[in-house]
């Protein structure tokens, strides 16, 4: 197999090159177990604001819930104050996650609009220092995500890069795009290779990871250590399935039968209700009827009434209607 290299981020040994990249509110516990129950062997809880942490935000606690069987575990921190995120990290502590991801990539206007997230790529050196601080505090490896740049006059993705890893973090997330692109146009994979060259630690790569097909482009591309899938999951989770297969025998999985695709999205309604009760786990299941529906044809009416269940037994029936 091309891509099955076991993949070390400093004394933590990720079980897959294949992981599951951290999506605010999506990559909750029940979208995680899903995953997992396809093969995804890592996965990052929701990105977490460093500040929500400290002052205990009851949303932020459950966003950090888990179980046995969600492990190893990612969590990924959002800041950009050193004595918040020294806080956040001793709050972490109890939760014993395998590696901690610093966000230097969100492209969110709330977000970069305080100096966070993407915004941090304007300033690598602010960056590097309060990778730092994070480095010398965390009991577990720790990791950075970036993008390409801020826009395309500022690409400057292999120095955030280098003084990333002068920082002494241990693995690199990229995201091939830029933030004023945010999800929208091409993904570098030029720009990915060369921070790849430039750097003696793992390099993660995003971006575009739709298919089995595009992951192994990326890695063809790129030379990366990693995928980091998003996007591609949503509605997929079969993906996880899927993308070690194409990579070791080149041939595409068959894509799921709309009864396995039922059978799956009523087991993540059902983690979904077991996690956050019945009504509200039947509503923010709503947004992944969507998802696993992409692409069947007459599906307007249905996604109509599934929009609108408020209960277990109205977004089953317009679950099993799909059969």
């Amino acid at each position: 197999m091309a891509h099955a290299v076991m993949l070390r981020i400093g004394d933590f040994t990720v079980p897959s090159p294949i992981m599951l990249a951290p999506m605010a509110g999506i990559t909750d516990l029940p979208f995680r177990l899903i995953a997992r129950s396809f093969g995804c062997a890592f996965a990052f809880v929701e990105m977490i604001s460093a500040r929500a942490l400290v002052y205990q935000s009851k949303k932020t606690e459950q966003m950090l819930s888990t179980v046995p069987e969600d492990r190893p575990l990612g969590v990924q921190l959002l800041g950009n104050d050193p004595e918040v995120l020294k806080k956040a990290l001793d709050k972490l502590r109890r939760y014993r996650f395998d590696l901690i991801d610093f966000n230097a990539a969100c492209p969110a206007n709330k977000v970069t609009g305080k100096g966070k997230g993407a915004g941090l790529l304007k300033e690598p050196s602010r960056l590097r220092d309060l990778l730092k601080v994070i480095v010398a505090d965390a009991e577990v490896p720790v990791t950075v995500k970036i993008r390409a740049g801020w826009d395309d006059a500022t690409v400057n993705a292999r120095e955030v890069a280098l003084y990333a890893q002068d920082a002494g973090v241990q693995g690199l997330f990229i995201h091939g795009r830029t933030r004023a692109q945010r999800y929208s146009g091409r993904v570098d994979y030029g720009i990915i290779r060369s921070v790849k060259e430039a750097v003696a630690i793992p390099v993660i790569a995003s971006g575009d990871a739709f298919s089995p097909l595009l992951v192994k482009k990326m890695f063809d591309e790129t030379g990366c250590d990693g995928v980091a899938v998003a996007r591609g999951a949503l509605g997929n989770p079969w993906i996880f399935r899927s993308i070690p297969e194409f990579l070791e025998s080149g041939l595409p999985l068959q894509a799921p039968d709309r009864s396995e695709v039922a059978d799956t999205m009523t087991r993540h309604l059902d983690s979904c209700i077991d996690i956050y009760g019945e009504k509200i786990g039947t509503i923010l299941f709503r947004k992944f009827f969507a998802w696993y529906t992409r692409g069947i044809t007459g599906m307007k009416p249905l996604r109509d009434k599934a929009f609108r269940a408020e209960t277990r037994e109205q977004m089953v029936a317009s679950i099993d209607a799909i059969r």
